[in-house]
């Protein structure tokens, strides 16, 4: 009797804890966020869409600045004769 109450009271912290509700039918934890309290199935949430054009905004300006940096990193270490790559012809 004390096992089963044990029982309870953990099942009821986990529940607490992860913000799982009880599916009674098969024992198995199920996450109240498809359906309401009452049971009825919520609408499916919008949807983001990016499409190329966003992907091309964002990507291209940064690719602009990491080849000005590299560009400018490689006329620094030539100017200071760092790394001065050689013609082995």
């Amino acid at each position: 009797m004390a096992s089963m109450v044990r029982g309870r009271q953990l099942l009821k912290l986990k529940q607490s804890f992860f913000g799982f509700k009880s599916n009674h039918v098969a024992n198995q934890f199920v996450r109240n966020v498809v359906t309401n309290t009452n049971g009825a199935i919520l609408p499916a949430p919008s949807r983001v869409r990016f499409g190329l054009p966003i992907v091309a905004i964002v990507v291209a300006p940064f690719m602009y600045v990491g080849a000005t940096i590299s560009k400018e990193g490689a006329a620094f270490l030539e100017e200071n004769d760092i790394f001065v790559p050689e013609d082995d012809d």
